[in-house]
This record gives structure tokens, sequence and C-alpha cells, in this order.
């Protein structure tokens, strides 16, 4: 395992780094980190049903966005390290509280603890696995998860290079992510449900940020036109909160207003998606979980 963390590429920063000696443009090492494990009840109502979704908040991220939620792990080194024998036994033990699947949250930067964790949970694992990213990931290493993911829950951020660049320092933001999606849509399929859960599938998420409503619509038509309505799952976010570093760019250093929102709905709504909106209540600071450093 500690060979893929040599020269890392698991991300599309291809950074080279030798994490077992120092830090990728991730910001880890080969040590795997987490900074959160609990039951989690505020994700879309297909994905969250019963106790809640099984969440696995995973340390450092691939991306560098300026008004992340999660900064305090994605950027800020907040966590601390587990084995891929314990990561297993978190997973087995959310299952035993109820979970309704196993939620891992941005975890690229920890493929080869992830699919060893899960290789260890074999017949003892009843739930679905939920693979939860920024979307920004290489075909190779979606293709690599083939077997171990049941339901892909990328972002689709941004069709613009320049907005991708400015505010996630990733200018080939769009192209990368629709390249990962079409991946995941190909391993999993067209949504599937048993009740009112989703069990295997790719919900696609976007968050709707103030002053871009023009980019959102964008990636709307992207999707209607790439993808038929039964192929894929839509989330439209409306949660945007200015926190971290948006203050850097006055543009989105404010919340979302109905009329933006309401635009880029009306955008989707003529592509006959099966899709999931949120009401603004949910913009707030209250909705970011408590995370965890060394334990």
């Amino acid at each position: 395992m500690n060979n893929e963390y040599r020269n890392c590429r698991l991300c599309p920063r291809g950074c080279g780094a030798d994490r077992t000696v120092s830090r990728g443009f991730c910001s880890e090492s080969d040590r795997l980190r987490i900074a959160r494990a609990d039951l989690h009840l505020w994700e879309e109502p297909c994905i969250c049903t019963k106790s809640g979704s099984g969440a696995i908040f995973f340390s450092g991220c691939t991306l560098k966005c300026c008004f992340c939620q999660n900064h305090e792990i994605s950027q800020e080194g907040k966590g601390y390290e587990i084995t891929s024998g314990e990561l297993c036994e978190i997973m087995l033990s959310l299952q035993d509280r109820g979970a309704c699947n196993i939620n891992l949250i941005s975890g690229t930067q920890f493929i080869p603890h992830i699919k060893e964790a899960i290789s260890l949970t074999r017949g003892r694992l009843h739930i679905p696995v939920v693979y939860n990213c920024g979307g920004y990931e290489s075909v190779e290493t979606i293709r690599s998860l083939d077997g171990y993911i049941d339901i892909y829950l990328p972002d689709l951020k941004y069709y613009s290079e320049e907005l991708s660049k400015k505010y996630s320092s990733a200018g080939d933001y769009f192209e990368v992510a629709t390249r990962a999606i079409d991946e995941m849509v190909r391993q999993v399929g067209k949504p599937q449900f048993d009740g009112d859960g989703l069990v295997r599938g790719v919900m696609v998420r976007h968050l709707v940020l103030p002053s871009h409503r023009k980019d959102s619509i964008e990636i709307m038509d992207y999707l209607g036109k790439r993808y038929a309505s039964d192929e894929i799952l839509l989330s439209i976010m409306s949660q945007y909160t200015p926190v971290f570093k948006s203050s850097l760019h006055p543009e989105i250093d404010r919340r979302l207003t109905t009329f933006e929102y309401e635009k880029v709905l009306d955008a989707a709504e003529k592509y006959g998606f099966t899709w999931y909106i949120q009401g603004k209540s949910s913009a707030r600071t209250d909705f970011i979980p408590q995370f965890y450093g060394e334990k």
C-alpha cells in the first residue's frame, strides 16, 4: 500500500510527493487521518434515511476552496490518526448504530487505506458505501474503486475555468470532474432505491454561489444534455455560507438570494431529473459539524 503514497498520483494534481517522508498537495502524509465519524442527519433525504448516514470525515483535501465550510479539516490540519483496521471497525460500529450507509467524505487522499478497510468488512457490512467527494477526481482513481463503492455523491462545482481557478485553485476542474462523473455513472449505473433510500447510483451535487447563477445554469444545461433524466439524481444546494476566506472575494462574501437560487432551479427543471432542493434556512453555520483533533 505504501507504494501508492511514494509517488502520489491519487488525485488530478499528480503532485508526485513521497508521502512517506513529506506531505502532498492535499496536506497529508501516508498516515490515515479522520476528524469525525458519527451518524449524520443533514444529507439529502434518500441518503439519510433511518437513523442517518454513517459519515466519516477525512482530513486534508485535493481542492483549496476559499469558501470551504469544513476548512478546519480540509486545510487547517485538524484530525487524528487511525489504522485501516480501525476504519473497518468504525464502519461496522456505524452500521450497528443504525446507519443507512457508510458515507466516506473527501477521502481521495487515503484511497489505499479506504479500499483496505472496505475489504476487511467483507461479509459483515450490509449497507451501501457512499463515496462523497468534491468531484475533482482522476478517472484512474475512480476506476480503482469499482466494486468497492455503491453510491457516488460528487460535486460539480464550476463550469468556468476562471471561477474554479480563482476559488478552488483548480483551473481544469470542469474537464476533470465531468470525466470522473462519466466513470462513476458507467460503474454503478442508474439509481436504484430500496424503499425511500438510495442503494446504488450517482447523485450530482451543485452548490449555487452568489453572483454566479449563470455558471450554475451552464452546469444544469451540461448535465441535461449529457445524461438521460433517469441516469443520475441531482441535488441543487442553497446552503452557501460566507466562511473561511470568502471575504477575500466581495462577490461571494454574502448569502445566496432567493432570486439567484430560483433561476438555477428553473434551468434544471426542464430536464426532468429527480432532484433535491434545500430551503434557505440551511445556509447557517449551525449545520457545520464539530470536528476533532488528536484523540
